[in-house]
């Protein structure tokens, strides 16, 4: 059809890749690799320890100056227990909509950048483009480390990274940061009839996880608050409980998962440090029935929050691109904190929303990615100037 975006045809074959974070993502770099390889545009790759999973980071254009960075996550979220009513790894579309799994997050925009190289590599750039595509991004942020720690000390680094994640066009300039936690419950198992003869473990696990409840209560009452958010306070989420055998025995051992969803401005650190003093004030108790008894505690997966300044260039030149007036603030995390700690300004802006992030029958509207596509004609004309 003539409505369809220009890059239909590329997003049709990254969605038909199967890239969700517990499989390789090779197939898909490798063919991102041989299409700029058509352009004659080198790429690099950085691989995980397996060797199985690799970041991309490419030059498009003069080599011997900073440019803008393209940036994107390859992998996906998982389909399984889903209900779908198409098949997730290929494109349907209905009434304008593209259904399937990546095409909101983040394929649609990737799809947009890697249709445009050919335009990048024969626009005689005076200000290149750098791309990065990373892996892991949907389980902490992880894959895209490695790269960083590469560019980070490279001699020629992007000056702005634009990162495609769905705001649905919206130019973004902060974001939360998040810290999650396993905590692990030493009890001492017996008889339910002795009950005080055991350390409860799920019991003294739902004290903190209560202690948690209270301190996002607090947030929400007393902040910090930062309105430009939809939620504008730090927020604190209990999402895995797991403990106890059977009704007749005192549980020894109970493991959560807890996370907390900060504002830029907020320690996390901080956070954690306060449930940790507040779990040690119960210890006593505890061990006063067994020595072993207590709290240990594990980092499952961290990022930190983006905070750019509105006068900073990449924001004003993503807000010419977008064609906006305003920016936003949002609670959902991405790799932009971690691209800004390593001493690249970045923002995000990509098409699709991420209320359709992640769920079955995911979609990025046609009109989405039509504005993205004008987004980089934008971006290439700049370029070139």
């Amino acid at each position: 059809m003539a409505d369809y975006p220009r890059s239909m045809d590329m997003l049709r074959r990254l969605v038909s890749m199967d890239t969700t974070s517990r499989n390789s993502n090779l197939e898909l770099i490798d063919f991102v690799r041989d299409h700029l390889d058509q352009f004659g545009i080198a790429s690099e790759l950085v691989p995980d320890a397996t060797a199985k999973k690799a970041n991309l980071y490419a030059t498009i254009g003069p080599s011997d100056r900073p440019g803008i960075c393209l940036s994107g996550h390859t992998d996906v979220v998982p389909v399984d227990g889903q209900d779908w009513s198409t098949d997730p790894w290929t494109i349907t579309e209905k009434d304008g909509l593209l259904h399937g799994r990546g095409t909101c997050d983040m394929k649609g925009f990737v799809a947009v950048a890697l249709t445009w190289v050919e335009a990048f590599a024969r626009g005689n750039l005076k200000t290149p483009v750098h791309l990065l595509l990373s892996y892991d991004e949907e389980v902490g942020c992880l894959g895209v480390r490695g790269a960083l720690a590469k560019l980070k000390n490279a001699p020629i680094k992007p000056k702005g990274v634009i990162i495609g994640e769905p705001t649905e066009m919206r130019v973004t300039t902060a974001h939360k940061g998040k810290k999650s936690v396993r905590c692990h419950v030493h009890g001492h198992e017996c008889h339910s009839s002795l009950t005080p003869k055991g350390v409860n473990a799920i019991e003294y696990a739902a004290e903190v996880i209560t202690y948690l409840k209270s301190m996002g209560r607090r947030f929400a009452s007393e902040g910090p608050f930062d309105h430009a958010y939809d939620v504008p306070w730090s927020t604190v989420h209990t999402g895995i409980v797991q403990g106890g055998t059977a009704l007749n025995i005192v549980p020894k051992d109970c493991r959560f998962d807890f996370e907390f969803r900060y504002l830029p401005s907020v320690d996390p650190e901080a956070l954690y440090d306060d449930v940790r003093a507040f779990a040690q004030t119960l210890v006593p108790e505890m061990k006063a029935v067994t020595p072993d008894a207590g709290f240990t505690w594990s980092d499952i997966s961290a990022f930190p929050g983006l905070d750019t300044p509105e006068n900073a260039e990449i924001v004003v030149l993503a807000k010419a691109l977008a064609q906006a007036n305003a920016t936003v603030k949002v609670a959902f995390g991405t790799e932009a904190g971690l691209i800004q700690e390593a001493g690249m300004p970045a923002i995000v802006c990509g098409p699709g929303s991420i209320e359709q992030a992640h769920k079955p029958n995911e979609f990025v509207a046609i009109s989405q990615l039509a504005q993205c596509e004008a987004f980089m004609d934008r971006l290439l004309a700049r370029l070139k100037a």
